[in-house]
């Protein structure tokens, strides 16, 4: 590590930190202002610090590696998410969520079902799962800087006591950035975390201009062409993918065959049925959704979701790009002839390259983006997570009448717990892959069905969301144990022929389940309260099966409208998904020199964002303030 890197490394955590510091009297006002800044934060920074968010370092590095290995195809593995959830949010439900002016996700619910035991169930499941998804998630951010920081960093500074180490290299850096990100974030509430996103969304779009423009000009448009194929730079595909690589780098095609993903039709077909259901279903209860319910109107919370993908996509994906170019050129013979090729080698490429290929200064600033980035989705969770415990959990069980100065110093307490709790975890990292893997599994499993069914039909109650949640959750777990102990059925089995099936082609039968877990809950209790239904159907105004709701609104007032925009909606999300494509496939074109398709996707984004001007920007503009 070069001294000029390392000083911009230490000047960069330095700035961030008296940022945070300086923004955190700001929070001091009451639980609204300290986790959703008052209401009073500008849209555009909120999409900013949301973007922010996103730019995770293991996302980054999964990137780079499906880019690297599938070629221009690979943003449709971003659909596995579905990434184009941002879409469905811009396009709807970013304005029905902020219709609610409510705190968190958990809290909707109650909006949604009433305050009764049925509404209680659902909103406690939710509120637990908040919790336990961010403990789970800062366990693995405490194991994950650490091994990045002693790549970046030269010193070794293991706690020993004699003969006894009590911490690691990785354990004390890990322990180091995450009490400097923790003490602002938990001294300014969101406007700490929105200002130093900010600050940290700058740092990472320099990077990715600089590695990008480093790419470009070192690599020859030769050296690219010996290496990557027509089929590489193609997004078109069959039923099956075609082979990507030469002979020379056959081990590249053969590592496709084994991944599970070589029957790319069905692949993309079943995302597309996953990702609608998910999409509609709404941002899982995370900082995603205290973004939205954190703008000042309804109108700001859809302009601050689609400032989130225009701002995101393209400055990540120049750094993803570039870093790739890099790497086949100079990594791709070395990968190639690594024995016995799996996914996870792929994952070596961004540290390697930036390790080995980067020139000083750049390095610097590349390493400082790659820990912004780090920081600034460490701090979202850190924020969002305490929410929950504290108004959903404290305030509303245990204590429903205090000042704010107690709900602001419970606040602090349980973001302390959160952290402290995951970084327990974190020092068991390797006994807690199986649980992380089970939230996640168990989030878009058992999380999609009960939340679609939420908006669109007024006869689901809580009983059914409740039950719908857990038949998910029961049988997205039974697939992930199936999945962890693969090798040990017996060939031929049903049990083995489950488990080797790839997670998103089950999906049709944890939603399935779900379901029936849904409408089973819901036909054999009472339905919800009428004038919550009325209450929740007047401010909200979503579309689908909601007309006993609307006759009686309609009834009480003749000028009360019906949602009819469907149709619309649905358009305005598929125009967008093809727009998102192309801010993705914008920055690859560009680094592969390949000008004829660069032209063609900048023709279909602009194209594109034509029509959403007329379709969406100006039918939000319209929103009363």
């Amino acid at each position: 590590m070069n001294l000029i890197d390392l000083s911009i490394i230490i000047l960069y955590m330095l700035i961030t930190f008296v940022v945070g510091i300086w923004v955190s009297k700001k929070a001091a006002k009451g639980l609204k202002s300290y986790f959703l800044g008052g209401n009073n934060i500008k849209w555009y920074y909120l999409g900013l610090s949301n973007g922010s968010g996103m730019f995770d370092v293991s996302g980054t590095a999964w990137m780079v590696g499906l880019l690297f290995l599938y070629g221009a195809k690979s943003f449709m593995f971003m659909w596995l998410w579905p990434v184009w959830n941002q879409i469905f949010i811009m396009m709807f439900l970013a304005v029905w969520i902020r219709r609610s002016n409510i705190m968190t996700g958990s809290e909707w619910i109650l909006t949604r079902f009433g305050n009764g035991k049925d509404g209680r169930a659902s909103h406690i499941i939710v509120a637990i799962f908040a919790v336990v998804s961010s403990v789970g998630f800062i366990a693995y951010f405490f194991e994950g800087i650490g091994k990045f920081m002693t790549v970046i960093l030269p010193w070794n500074i293991p706690l020993e006591f004699g003969d006894l180490l009590i911490l690691t290299s990785e354990q004390s850096y890990a322990l180091i950035i995450i009490f400097f990100t923790t003490i602002y974030t938990i001294k300014g509430g969101m406007f700490s975390v929105v200002a130093t996103e900010v600050l940290q969304y700058g740092i990472m779009v320099v990077a990715g201009i600089l590695i990008a423009g480093y790419a470009f000009f070192t690599i020859t448009d030769v050296e690219l062409s010996t290496v990557i194929s027509a089929e590489w730079k193609s997004v078109f595909f069959g039923s099956e993918l075609e082979s990507h690589w030469g002979e020379k780098f056959n081990a590249f095609n053969d590592l496709i065959d084994s991944e599970g993903y070589k029957m790319f039709g069905a692949l993309i077909g079943m995302t597309l049925f996953k990702g609608f259901f998910a999409s509609i279903a709404g941002p899982v209860p995370s900082y995603d959704l205290q973004r939205i319910l954190s703008t000042k109107s309804v109108k700001e919370a859809a302009y601050m979701s689609g400032f989130t993908n225009l701002v995101l996509f393209i400055p990540r994906y120049l750094f993803i790009a570039g870093i790739v170019v890099l790497a086949l050129v100079f990594l791709a013979p070395d990968i190639a002839s690594i024995p016995g090729l799996t996914g996870r080698d792929l994952e070596v490429i961004l540290p390697k390259v930036i390790n080995n290929h980067i020139p000083v200064g750049i390095k610097g600033l590349i390493l400082a983006g790659l820990l912004a980035a780090f920081m600034s989705t460490f701090s979202a969770f850190v924020n969002a997570g305490p929410a929950y415990i504290v108004n959903d959990i404290y305030k509303k069980y245990f204590k429903p009448k205090a000042t704010s100065k107690h709900y602001i110093k419970v606040s602090h307490i349980a973001s302390f717990l959160v952290v402290a709790l995951g970084v327990f975890m974190g020092f068991f990292a390797d006994s807690i892959n199986s649980l992380t893997l089970w939230i996640t599994s168990a989030l878009f499993g058992g999380y999609v069905a009960a939340n679609f069914l939420k908006w669109i039909w007024w006869r689901f109650n809580g009983w059914g969301y409740f039950w719908g949640m857990v038949a998910g959750l029961a049988v997205a777990t039974l697939q992930f144990v199936l999945d962890q102990n693969k090798d040990g059925f017996l060939e031929d089995s049903l049990f083995y022929e489950l488990s080797h099936v790839h997670a998103i082609y089950l999906f049709p039968l944890i939603f399935g389940f779900s379901l029936l877990g849904s409408f089973l809950g819901t036909y054999f209790t009472r339905p919800t309260n009428m004038e919550v239904l009325k209450s929740f159907y007047s401010d909200v105004k979503p579309w689908g099966f909601w007309n006993p709701v609307f006759k009686q609104l309609k009834t009480k007032d003749p000028t009360f409208r019906k949602n009819n925009d469907f149709w619309l909606d649905m358009m305005n999300c598929a125009v967008g998904i093809v727009w998102q494509s192309s801010m993705i496939l914008l920055p690859i074109y560009l680094m592969i020199r390949d000008y004829p398709k660069l032209m063609v996707t900048l023709a279909v984004f602009i194209f594109t964002s034509v029509i959403l001007k007329y379709t969406w920007l100006d039918r939000v503009r319209k929103i009363p303030d």
